[in-house]
């Protein structure tokens, strides 16, 4: 069965630097083949690992609901056909990116079709990493419902971490099912620590959240995002404490 590992967090938290150093320690720990899923529509994790995107799932979605399909396919064969040709194959990992959000239509049967060609789909990959949009719309509207590991991406402040008590409730609102559910603050100065931490410890006693920990800033992402250099090829102390705090997930 594939580990499934989701996550979620307001615009600017640095969630989707967090997938991508998920990806990297999964595959370092040798936890292959992984699929990397982009279910934000502001999509640019492919950045970070260095690959291009040509489609998206979005794409398909809408040729699907203009009846696009040739006449000696099933719209079954054809969305399984669709979805195999849009990933992005690499050596350890593959990207399969959502894309923009629905446009005006009716998507129930073209949902039934996406969810049963996704889930056929993922049952080939050890691990899932789905870098998500805070609504988790993508999640709830393709029925990937279930998940061993939901990790919830807070900044450095009190709104932020604020936000995971949010997100717990829209997790149980959309019946996602998650075995384990963990908070990171992500770009945390080093004299805030203890002070956030006793906020974290009044937010987390009360829901069924466990603390993985804090990472901290650090300047050197800037001039990676300059090069165009890939998460794998990173040097930095933000990697080294991220594999530290995923360690924790999967000891």
């Amino acid at each position: 069965m594939s580990v499934r590992i989701s996550l979620v967090g307001k615009g600017g938290t640095g969630k989707t630097t967090l997938s991508a150093l998920l990806i990297d320690y999964l595959i370092q720990k040798n936890k292959i083949p992984v699929l990397a899923v982009d279910a934000d529509p502001n999509f640019n994790l492919n950045e970070l690992l260095g690959v291009k995107v040509e489609t998206t799932l979005s794409e398909v979605r809408e040729n699907l609901l203009k009846n696009e399909v040739p006449d000696f396919m099933s719209r079954y064969e054809y969305t399984e056909m669709k979805v195999h040709q849009i990933l992005i194959e690499n050596r350890h990992f593959d990207l399969l990116v959502m894309g923009y959000p629905e446009t005006s239509g009716c998507y129930c049967a073209v949902h039934s079709f996406l969810s049963n060609a996704l889930e056929k789909l993922l049952r080939a990959y050890s691990y899932i990493v789905i870098d998500n949009e805070a609504g988790m719309e993508h999640i709830s509207r393709l029925n990937l419902k279930e998940m061993e590991h939901l990790i919830i991406v807070s900044d450095a402040s009190i709104r932020g971490i604020n936000t995971a008590e949010r997100i717990t409730d829209l997790v149980k609102a959309l019946k996602i099912k998650a075995e384990n559910i963990w908070l990171i603050v992500n770009l945390c100065p080093e004299n805030k620590k203890e002070e956030l931490k006793i906020h974290v410890e009044g937010i987390t006693k009360n829901l069924e959240i466990k603390f993985l920990g804090f990472l901290p800033q650090d300047n050197s992402l800037l001039e990676y995002e300059l090069k165009r250099t890939s998460v794998f090829e990173w040097k930095n102390q933000l990697k080294s404490e991220a594999h530290k705090l995923f360690e924790k997930i999967f000891s």
